[in-house]
């Protein structure tokens, strides 16, 4: 099984790595009771092994045995009372229910990140809720759901997982209105069965005012209970104007950390890292060149997939030519994550008005005009189909979208500040 093990790890790491942490382990393995022992030859090993290899090796362990494994770290300590070798045994699971790639040890960091990314790692040890609730803030594209779905794979290692929540506001909005039909004590008992609560996007409670006095009865239990949760969300939670004053206050009672946007040093170190994983072979000069051009990670996971593809499909070695060639076929495209709800936010923003205003019936002009150019925008900006959108404001016929398009698209013609306003929330939906 090691030397098995050990083809696998070469796919990912070089020779000289191996024969450094791996080849120093004993290994055994009980493919009946689903259980990988290994040893370390010593405690200093295993303490360096603990803090600079291990969630690594985990994730390689699960892809080369695959799920429902346990891990079991034995290390031969000093001579007990007896005279015999006292033996230390640490017992963990090696699945990662919240996405393999989720983890510390993918998470890039530099000195900008250190806090944030040593508080994440403290909330994963489970230290008597410490810190609750941990905040996650930060723009799009900082990381906030890798740190936040490493910190619940951390968790899941000793406890069961399946008592993690893990969603989003638009999944907890779901929860209460669809799967409970609008029942909130059976939604609130449902949610109380777990023993940590993850929220992501929690920005978007601005979309459900009338969920936030719910948030607060929530709050309360985990909070209570000391169970953990851990909330990600854009900008300063301090900075939200529209949170209610109760629930406001009890965020602010936990740990709040910011995430830096990734700067040219992490995004060289991401590329290095998928180079070595995909043992794609770039230069120094084009690795600088892509960390430039690209800044934002979803752009540089597709021109590197490209480029992966080319070697495997086209031509193993990669050319200058065939390198600027990609390049220049490949743009960041600020629109390619943008979704009719993200457009509808933009303008509910500018309007002032909610985006359930946008989906509802509401024929107020104010709120008729927000739809008619939210509307306009996602034909333009998203080139969707009519019966599409009509779907997306809440059911609306495909003539109702029709007419809306047509109409703005002919006000503007004639109206300069329509022109410039359409003009301005194109921009805000791109750098969303």
């Amino acid at each position: 099984m090691k030397q098995s093990l050990r083809k696998h790890l070469l796919q990912t790491n070089s020779e000289s790595d191996l024969k450094r942490w791996f080849d120093p382990l004993h290994f055994e393995y009980e493919e009946e009771e689903k259980r990988v022992t290994v040893g370390f030859p010593h405690s200093f090993f295993a303490k360096w092994f603990e803090s600079e290899i291990q969630d690594k090796f985990e994730a390689q362990l699960n892809l080369f045995l695959g799920n429902g494994y346990l891990v079991s770290y034995r290390e031969n300590g000093q001579n007990d009372t007896n005279g015999t070798p006292s033996v230390t045994t640490v017992v963990k699971r090696i699945d990662f229910p919240f996405g393999q790639e989720f983890t510390f040890d993918t998470f890039l960091i530099n000195k900008k990140n250190y806090f944030p990314i040593a508080s994440a790692k403290e909330v994963a040890k489970q230290s008597a809720s410490l810190f609750n609730p941990f905040i996650i803030c930060g723009p799009g594209g900082s990381g906030k759901t890798h740190l936040m779905k490493s910190v619940a794979n951390a968790i899941s290692k000793n406890i069961d997982y399946s008592t993690i929540f893990m969603g989003t506001m638009d999944d907890l909005n779901t929860l209460y209105t669809i799967q409970f039909k609008g029942d909130p004590f059976r939604a609130r008992n449902h949610l109380f069965y777990y023993d940590f609560l993850f929220i992501d996007d929690f920005h978007k409670v601005r979309e459900y005012p009338h969920f936030q006095s719910e948030l607060v009865n929530i709050f309360n239990h985990f909070y209570d209970n000391k169970k953990q949760m851990v909330i990600a969300c854009r900008d300063k939670v301090t900075s939200y104007d529209f949170l209610d004053d109760s629930l406001q206050s009890r965020l602010g009672w936990g740990l709040i950390v910011t995430l830096k946007e990734p700067d040219l040093e992490i995004r060289v170190g991401y590329i290095q890292r998928q180079c070595q994983m995909k043992r794609l072979s770039l230069s120094k000069e084009q690795i600088l060149t892509l960390a430039q051009r690209f800044t934002d990670f979803r752009y540089l996971q597709g021109i590197l997939l490209k480029l992966f593809a080319f070697k495997e499909l086209v031509r193993k070695e990669l050319t200058e030519k065939d390198f600027q060639h990609i390049l220049s076929n490949t743009e960041e495209k600020a629109t390619d994550d943008l979704t009719p709800r993200k457009i509808m936010g933009v303008v509910s923003e500018h309007f002032n008005v909610r985006v359930s205003d946008l989906t509802g019936t509401k024929r107020h002009q104010h709120i008729a005009q927000a739809r008619q150019v939210a509307m306009f925008l996602c034909r333009q900006m998203l080139n969707t189909s009519y019966p599409s959108l009509g779907r997306s404001f809440g059911g609306k016929d495909h003539s109702t979208v029709l007419y809306s398009v047509k109409k703005i698209k002919q006000m503007q013609e004639d109206d300069y500040d329509l022109k410039q306003l359409l003009k301005t929330l194109k921009n805000k939906c791109r750098m969303t």
